[in-house]
């Protein structure tokens, strides 16, 4: 398992600007973490019914960045081009 490469956020991550690709890239994750902190962000149901203990270190650093993303493009929506 490797490191996450630039190309790799870049292809994972639709909307990363270069500070969020820094992020993930610096919690030197692997992916498959990123693919498993997108797995929670898309449906946490489904692993919690598979009892998979919730998101823990690398994992949970990608959650955090990922949610904001998704917070960020929530706030710039539609609405906020109207301003």
């Amino acid at each position: 398992m490797t490191r996450l490469s630039r190309d790799d956020v870049v292809k994972a991550v639709d909307r990363a600007d270069d500070v969020t690709i820094a992020q993930i890239i610096g919690t030197g994750a692997t992916a498959e973490e990123l693919a498993e902190a997108q797995a929670w962000l898309a449906n946490d149901e489904p692993m919690i019914n598979d009892l998979r203990p919730l998101a823990q270190g690398r994992v949970r650093e990608l959650v955090d960045i990922l949610s904001e993303l998704e917070e960020e493009d929530v706030e710039s929506g539609p609405a906020a081009m109207g301003r």
